[in-house]
């Protein structure tokens, strides 16, 4: 499958109040393979033009140089989202609709209408991971997380799952053992960790899998570390977006660590 293309919206809707699902088709989807936690880069364009993507005359190394040599004032804002379902030439993503002053997916997301065009980069099988062998999979994140949790989900029968979410109005069905945990004006991730500390695990092997906003995923790190004793190696964790930072801004030190410490993990998720 051609890793760079086109996507057209054919629907958007309301899945709650604060969550935007958008279907998009294009060409390839149907030759798509579906795997969980599955991720793509998505390419807004400009206000007022159209979607410009990377000429890198096929060859896939050279994509991103080939995105940054797009002129400035042409070049799309590129976003990293996970497909939330597929049905044959069509995939579903979901856009939560964040308060505040808006990013440019944000904003796009708010005003999506059928006949609107993306660019995609992705999904490429060559960022799959595997999923935990072990008895217990422990998963936490916040709303941002929903789509690649259910699709894990639908793979596995082991998992211990705690979302924290604004309020009830943004729990969507999920099948398994799920709490919902509800900021209602908390701190993002407060809930969250709170109840990962206070949970009882089943006996035997427990691996995790974290993803979220990037303070509130390392804050859970250490506790599963420092607290619970679990080997860094079977824990999967992910930054899905940074408080008070986008994509576009330069990693923190922080930041930096995370990347070393998953390029150094990346011979492959442990699963006891």
């Amino acid at each position: 499958m051609n890793p760079t293309g086109l996507l057209e919206v054919t629907a958007v809707r309301r899945v709650t109040p604060r969550t935007a699902r958008v279907t998009f088709t294009g060409d390839g989807l149907g030759e798509l393979e579906p795997w969980p936690d599955q991720q793509l880069k998505l390419l807004f364009p400009p206000p007022g033009r159209p979607v410009r993507l990377p000429d890198a005359g096929g060859d896939v190394m050279r994509w991103y140089q080939a995105y940054l040599a797009i002129p400035s004032e042409e070049r799309p804002v590129m976003r990293s989202y996970t497909v939330r379902s597929r049905d044959c030439d069509t995939i579903d993503v979901d856009f939560v609709l964040h308060p505040g002053p808006a990013g440019p997916a944000t904003a796009w997301a708010f005003r999506a209408a059928p006949g609107d065009v993306l660019g995609r980069y992705g999904p490429d099988a060559a960022y799959r991971r595997p999923l935990s062998t072990a008895d217990t999979l422990l998963i936490a994140g916040d709303e941002t997380t929903v789509p690649a949790v259910s699709t894990i989900l639908s793979e596995v029968d082991n998992a211990v799952v705690f979302l924290e979410v604004a309020d009830a109005a943004e729990e969507q069905p999920l099948p398994g053992e799920v709490h919902w945990l509800h900021r209602d004006g908390t701190e993002h991730g407060s809930r969250l960790l709170e109840a990962v500390r206070e949970a009882k695990l089943p006996d035997g092997s427990v691996a995790a899998w974290l993803a979220g906003e990037a303070g509130m995923v390392r804050s859970l790190r250490r506790h599963l570390v420092g607290e619970r004793g679990l080997d860094k190696g079977v824990i999967e964790f992910t930054g899905y977006w940074r408080r008070s930072l986008t994509q576009d801004d330069a990693p923190t030190p922080e930041d930096l660590a995370d990347a070393a410490e998953k390029v150094g993990d990346s011979a492959g998720w442990k699963g006891n």
